[in-house]
């Protein structure tokens, strides 16, 4: 079976744990889209790993690892990760492999993305300055480009980085008076990503479709969260990629109808990171409450996360555009102690009441949230290991989560680790 696992609402939903699990009867786990803004997260006993560009099956030795065409590659982070793995008795040797065809994230890309974000001062959109949306706009407009496969002929990359390098420094002079950036640093830099990374290149497109021809099974794993799309969430508060399951095909060259199954996932909440439309944000001691029982902050940037009831609106135009089959809920653990949960079921937009999302912030800033409240409970559920185990109240919030979304909840975190996870499915 060939599954997707995509995030459902703004990203940070706890997909690297459900990668993780599933990546135990998987043959090859691909990451398909994003940089190294994402962060994914597992926990395996004790140990815990935070993931920026490898897959989150990395962390399983049998599994093949594919970064594919439309991630953007920021190779010093992923030396780092790959050496990370190393130090800890996980070795890539033989089974990852890097598409050809990845862009490149380099130093000048950071600098572009720090002095724009800087330039926007209350207009920011809050990016992780990691360099991912100059490098996605190179791609598109193709001139300035590096991609993995330059990193074979260096000669011919140094070149293309003089031409890249005049125009940029221009550019960060003329815009930001900022100071020129060393051509003979990056040029350094990249014969250093070459000798370690180049051993990892190749046609990824091609050995997944052998793959699947040879009938192994294939886990795609989505970066970020489907609101987060670029051509589908609340733009411009948005990643500079495809971040739903619709980025899959045209990510990693795999046709949709190749997958079997898409998992979508979920907080048993709702967060944010950065600036944009909230429509269930609770700015108050609930949110707070949340935050600090979830540890509601970012993998990659440390930023407290905003923290808001379920949105059952959000979460059901992510399961509709993403063709959805089943949902994995995490974190219901976070809301032990609270005495009253409201979950999301509707908008009034207007005066008038919608039950599909409106990607469009100028409308959702408008929205207000129609709440069904539902009693909490009392109980910590991390040593639950059924659906039966859990109180009534935990059971009847994920019933009705279910009818609203309308889809089923198969997956229930009630933890961190690998171990803390109920299945009502097989």
């Amino acid at each position: 079976m060939n599954i997707c696992v995509v995030g459902l609402q703004w990203g940070d939903e706890g997909k690297g744990k459900i990668v993780d699990i599933l990546a135990e009867n998987s043959d090859i786990v691909v990451r398909y889209g994003g940089g190294s803004n994402a962060g994914h997260t597992v926990v395996i006993g004790d140990e815990r790993f935070a993931l920026h560009l490898l897959p989150s099956g990395s962390v399983r030795p049998n599994v093949v690892c594919v970064i594919a065409n439309a991630v953007v590659v920021d190779p010093e982070v992923l030396i780092q990760e790959i050496d990370g793995l190393a130090l800890r008795g996980i070795s890539l040797d033989g089974r990852l492999f890097i598409s050809e065809n990845a862009h490149v994230v380099l130093d000048y890309h950071k600098r572009e993305d720090q002095l724009r974000e800087e330039s926007l001062g209350k207009q920011k959109i809050g990016t992780t300055i990691r360099g991912i949306g100059p490098c996605y706009a190179d791609k598109v407009g193709r001139s300035y480009a590096i991609r993995m496969s330059d990193f074979r002929n260096l000669d011919q990359l140094n070149e293309k980085l003089r031409t890249i390098l005049e125009y940029k420094n221009k550019l960060f002079s003329a815009l930001y008076g900022a100071q020129p950036m060393s051509l003979d640093v990056i040029a350094a830099n990249c014969k250093t990503y070459a000798q370690r990374l180049v051993p990892f290149v190749t046609d990824t497109t091609e050995l997944l479709h052998e793959a699947i021809g040879a009938g192994k099974s294939v886990l795609f794993e989505g970066a970020q969260g489907s609101l987060l799309d670029l051509d589908h969430g609340t733009f411009p508060y948005v990643t500079s990629s495809n971040s739903s399951s619709l980025g899959l095909p045209s990510g990693c060259g795999v046709p949709a109808r190749m997958v079997d199954k898409y998992i979508g996932v979920v907080k048993a909440y709702t967060t944010r990171v950065g600036a944009g439309p909230f429509p269930t944000e609770q700015d108050n001691e609930t949110g707070q409450y949340i935050r600090e029982r979830g540890h509601e902050y970012g993998t990659t940037t440390g930023r407290p996360r905003r923290c808001g009831w379920f949105d059952a609106v959000a979460a059901a135009y992510s399961i509709k555009i993403g063709s959805v089959d089943s949902v994995a809920l995490l974190h219901l653990d976070t809301l032990t102690g609270l005495k009253e949960l409201n979950i999301c079921k509707a908008y009034e937009i207007d005066g008038k009441q919608t039950t599909f999302f409106p990607a469009n912030i100028d409308r959702l800033a408008k929205a207000r949230p129609i709440y069904e409240r539902l009693p909490g409970w009392q109980e910590e559920l991390g040593e639950a290991k059924t659906f039966e185990d859990l109180p009534v109240a935990a059971r009847s919030y994920l019933r009705r989560i279910e009818q609203v979304i309308g889809k089923p909840v198969e997956m229930i975190g009630v933890g961190p680790r690998r171990t803390q996870t109920i299945m009502k499915e097989d």
